[in-house]
């Protein structure tokens, strides 16, 4: 398997922020884990893919759930988002 690394500015293109911001992350020691080989910051593709899980926030709707949300009651539709059972 190949390994995919993203320099710098393409890390910087795909998050839509400047390159100054990923020096003072690397500088804070936040951000993804990084090489620096001969001077040059690398990103390991796995790594910004780990990255970008990891900061993932929110509550989600699972939407394997087949049966219709909207009710005629909306209790029964929030316990159903919430698994819960009002039955």
């Amino acid at each position: 398997m190949q390994v995919i690394h993203l320099g710098q500015k393409e890390l910087a293109e795909r998050w839509r922020m400047s390159e100054a911001t990923l020096e003072r992350w690397r500088s804070d020691r936040i951000g993804p884990v990084f090489l620096k080989i001969r001077g040059r910051v690398l990103y390991r593709h796995v790594d910004i893919e780990a990255f970008e899980v990891a900061s993932l926030k929110g509550t989600f709707v699972e939407h394997c759930n087949p049966e219709p949300l909207a009710s005629s009651s909306p209790k029964l539709a929030l316990a159903r988002i919430n698994g819960q059972s009002l039955l």
